[in-house]
């Protein structure tokens, strides 16, 4: 069993990366700058972001963090992302989601520049992904890519499962995975609540994607021998024998899952450092599309 290991695969990503930032900064010119906005103080929010901010700063990248109270009114935050989409010295532009209950999360997102639309979010971006042109690719999916491109794992002629089908990780997984890409070539089957013989069609899947919020889900019955598995699922279960009081527990049951493949993404320590990889990837490829 090989354990895809985020922690190895996004450290090499972000050295070559820092590298490129260097040859930039070393012919004079500025760096990759990636603005984020985020709203209230919502916990997991909170630490994604300090995450992204920290590893700008350890590649050399520049990075604007913009905090906004959780009752800011719609129109003041459009008017935070157009100041960005007009600022030539910022890059990329993120909006950390969830958003609260009374701001439209589609009117944000297409609020930023296609340009500027480093978490791949926007409809000119998901567009050009469906129909294979140079785009940005969603952060997560684009990770994982990235992931299986650095264990060399092979994905053609695969019969792919994936859980979930949201326009942020499981539609745009479904597409890189269906690609006639390098790591992508696979037969993909898009699963969700209203699946009826899921237990079936995962148990004979060569890759699983579980991708849907839903704690160890994915059991081992679910799994056949030698599959691999990807687990995008980061929830945070409450736990009074843990020191911050709660576990972070992916979509798939690891411990019983785990010996039945051939290769698995741990929680954490997987996926989610790889969303980072790509988001950072995507700032500079909005960098050098500018310049």
């Amino acid at each position: 069993m090989l354990i895809l290991d985020g922690k190895i695969a996004s450290a090499a990503i972000k050295e070559r990366l820092k590298k490129e930032v260097e040859i930039i900064t070393g012919s004079g010119k500025r760096p990759p700058h990636l603005a984020a906005i985020l709203v209230g103080n919502n916990g997991a929010s909170e630490t994604y972001v300090a995450s992204k901010v920290k590893q700008c700063a350890e590649i050399g990248f520049v990075s604007t963090l913009i905090r906004l109270e959780e009752t800011v009114s719609e129109e003041i935050l459009l008017k935070h992302i157009h100041d960005l989409n007009t600022n030539d010295s910022v890059d990329g532009i993120l909006v950390q989601l969830p958003l609260p209950k009374h701001i439209t999360e589609q009117k944000v997102i297409e609020a930023i520049h296609p340009a500027k639309d480093v978490d791949g979010f926007h409809p000119v971006s998901a567009g050009k992904l469906v129909q294979g042109l140079p785009t940005f690719i969603p952060a997560t999916p684009y990770g994982i890519m990235l992931m299986l491109e650095h264990y060399n794992v092979e994905t053609k002629g695969k019969n792919a499962v994936v859980i979930g089908r949201s326009n942020i990780v499981g539609r745009p997984m479904s597409i890189l995975l269906s690609s006639n890409i390098k790591y992508g070539n696979c037969t993909v089957t898009i699963c969700h609540s209203h699946t009826y013989n899921l237990d079936e069609l995962c148990s004979k899947a060569d890759i699983v994607v579980a991708a849907l919020g839903r704690p160890e889900f994915v059991k081992a019955h679910m799994v056949k021998e030698g599959a691999i598995v990807i687990d995008v699922g980061i929830t945070r279960v409450e736990d009074a024998s843990a020191k911050k009081g709660f576990r972070i527990k992916g979509d798939v049951d690891y411990a019983a899952v785990a010996p039945k493949t051939s290769a698995i993404t741990p929680v954490p320590g997987g996926v989610g450092l790889m969303t980072i990889a790509g988001l950072l990837k995507n700032t500079l490829q909005a960098y050098r599309q500018s310049h």
